[in-house]
């Protein structure tokens, strides 16, 4: 969401910092901000935050609170008006998607340009000034998170000089043209806000108004509208649409029931302000109104989620800076959220609310305890030596999917409808892997090219799961597979004659699959080290580009690959981040070595004046072999 410095300024008395400084406030306490353009932050409103920060005034609440300072100005603490009733307008809601809606008849109003302020105030967002009238219904839902909407009253029709206004769900093929100009047709139980006396659709409630009683130069009387809608139906309605709109983002976020009225107020006052006209009456249609939960939590819970040890004091000065009512009992705090804050659902959310407006960074570092599920290491290492020994025969890893098509094990919400079970075996997939290779896979060359691929993963039985080891083998010449398939499961029984193996479970030629079940997997890691692993320090990845530079050096004939690519690394230092060999050739009695070397810095993005020093360093300790020549 875009948020105007200059837009948050009027909720504060004091002075606010510059954007950089309310960047570096939102993101560590509240949410990140992803860019800065001017005074505008573009603020990444997360969905557990979204039913109140999606608003100027959600927006300055975190800001008072990150900061320390009290807001000014914070249009939920004002009361409401008293509105007069009117039985001109009627509101019907025939359908449970539909949580509140409040309706207000208008009279007298003048359709003309914004005034400046308006006008610069939704320019600054990214928003075109359309007329006074529109302008205000998309300055206070900015304001203050409520979508709301004008309609020209005179479009709608009225019967004996009611003006009758519905909300329910569409039938099929309905359609509507929207205020940009296309129509869609909308799918079966869109909610809809339509005329109360034929039905005819007037807007894609909580997504967008349509023409039919769009504000024009010549509107004089509206009928303005303020719902809260059912997020899901709002979200389902605009996926299916591709319709994605600021009310949209807006309502399938939940925003409270109660802030429906906070913005009929401010609506009405900023028309009234900007176009004039008389509030004939307001109609409030609320079925099931909304209570928030009082919550109770320790402050030992709140140290305990935390890892802190903060005194009830500090908890109370965290709960005041965000506006959250709460009474204290002993060291029991007895909770109410406000109206606005729907996310603050259970005790542990009073926690984090306390620790994040704390501060995360006075969290004090602790080592995690020593868990009882820790992976078994030498487990791992045993299966870790079966892979190798694979590895070295010319097998080629794969992982597939645990459902398959039949099994002893149904999924009550399978992932794929083809695919409803858990596997019982890994034969079935590793055919399948075997029939995709002949296009994909890398193959065994030689007299004998051919494919080779292994897998050890879980199968699922009624009786348990197990582990189990499959092998798959294919001649690319058409020739028998079997006894290839048997010599190396011959090999693998006797490199670890100790640990265990059963028999074939399943063998037919191409495929062979082992039991691993009864296999002593602890025994076979033992002292044993996997090849595949590379163990070292981390090294975080750099967010700065990486620079290349190839180099080529002739040496004689016995020298090896390796000699000359540790000489380099020596010479490189810590810039070199990988070195691949990408040319080798013989002649006239020397031989030829040719490498790509990849340099990357943690803090800075590589130069010349960086990498020219260090080409000039390796060139002349090659150089200074015997037989050795840069080329």
């Amino acid at each position: 969401m875009k948020v105007s410095r200059n837009w948050l300024q009027k909720f504060f008395e004091a002075p606010l910092p510059e954007a950089e400084a309310l960047a570096g406030a939102l993101t560590f306490h509240s949410s990140e901000v992803e860019e800065i353009q001017g005074d505008v932050l573009d603020v990444k409103v997360l969905p557990d935050r979204a039913c109140y920060m999606l608003s100027h005034r959600g927006v300055a609440s975190e800001v008072a609170a990150a900061l320390d300072i009290p807001m000014k100005d914070d249009p939920l603490a004002a009361p409401l008006p008293a509105w007069p009733t009117t039985e001109q307008l009627e509101l019907t809601i025939r359908i449970d998607g539909c949580l509140r809606h409040l309706g207000a008849l208008v009279r007298g109003v003048r359709v003309g340009p914004s005034p400046d302020w308006l006008r610069k105030a939704l320019e600054s967002v990214g928003q075109r000034s359309v007329n006074n009238i529109v302008d205000a219904t998309n300055y206070v839902t900015l304001n203050m998170g409520q979508p709301l909407h004008a309609f020209d009253a005179s479009k709608i029709g009225s019967d004996r000089g009611i003006l009758r206004v519905g909300v329910r769900d569409t039938l099929e093929g309905e359609s509507i043209q929207v205020l940009s100009g296309e129509t869609y047709v909308l799918p079966e139980g869109t909610l809809v806000i339509c005329e109360g006396v034929d039905g005819k659709l007037l807007d894609i409630a909580g997504i967008k108004g349509g023409m039919a009683s769009a504000i024009t130069e010549q509107t004089t009387d509206l009928f303005i509208s303020v719902a809260n809608f059912d997020g899901t139906s709002i979200r389902r309605a605009a996926q299916a649409l591709k319709l994605f709109t600021d009310a949209s983002a807006r309502f399938q976020n939940r925003p409270s029931s109660e802030l429906v009225a906070y913005g009929m107020r401010d609506v009405l006052s900023l028309i009234r302000e900007v176009a004039g006209g008389e509030v004939v009456g307001v109609t409030d249609q609320y079925p099931a109104p909304e209570s928030m939960p009082r919550l109770s939590v320790s402050l030992e819970r709140i140290n305990k989620v935390l890892g802190t040890a903060y005194a009830a004091s500090d908890v109370t000065g965290a709960l005041d800076r965000l506006g959250i009512p709460h009474t204290l009992e002993g060291e029991t705090f007895h909770v109410t959220p406000p109206f606005v804050r729907c996310d603050l659902r259970i005790p542990e959310d009073i926690a984090e609310e306390a620790g994040r407006v704390l501060g995360y960074e006075h969290v004090p570092p602790t080592l995690l305890p020593a868990s009882d599920g820790a992976p078994d290491q030498l487990r791992q290492r045993g299966i870790e030596r079966i892979k190798d020994l694979l590895l070295e025969r010319g097998y080629v890893e794969i992982l597939t999917p645990s459902f398959a098509k039949a099994g002893e094990i149904e999924l009550a919400n399978p992932l794929q409808m083809d695919r409803p079970y858990l596997r019982p075996d890994l034969a079935g997939n590793m055919r399948d892997a075997l029939r995709r290779a002949r296009y994909e896979a890398p193959r065994t060359l030689g007299p004998e090219p051919s494919l080779k691929l292994f897998e050890i993963g879980t199968v699922f039985a009624s009786a348990g799961e197990s582990l189990s080891l499959a092998l798959g083998y294919e001649s690319l010449t058409g020739k028998t597979s079997k006894l290839i398939l048997d010599d190396d499961i011959d090999a693998l029984m006797e490199t670890m004659p100790d640990a265990g193996f059963a028999k074939s479970v399943l063998h037919d030629g191409t495929v062979a699959e082992l039991s691993l079940a009864d296999v002593n997997l602890g025994s076979l890691g033992e002292g044993y080290e996997p090849k595949r692993l590379i163990l070292g320090p981390y090294r975080p990845y750099s967010i700065y580009p990486f620079a290349l530079r190839d180099i080529a050096v002739w040496t004689t004939e016995v020298t090896e690959e390796s000699e000359v690519a540790l000489l380099i690394q020596k010479e490189a230092g810590e810039l070199l981040l990988r070195m691949d060999l990408f040319d080798r050739f013989d002649k006239d009695g020397r031989t030829s070595y040719a490498f790509r070397l990849v340099f990357e810095a943690p803090d800075r993005t590589l130069s010349d004046a960086d990498l020219d020093p260090v080409m000039e360093r390796i060139t002349a300790a090659l150089n200074s072999r015997d037989g050795w020549e840069v080329r």
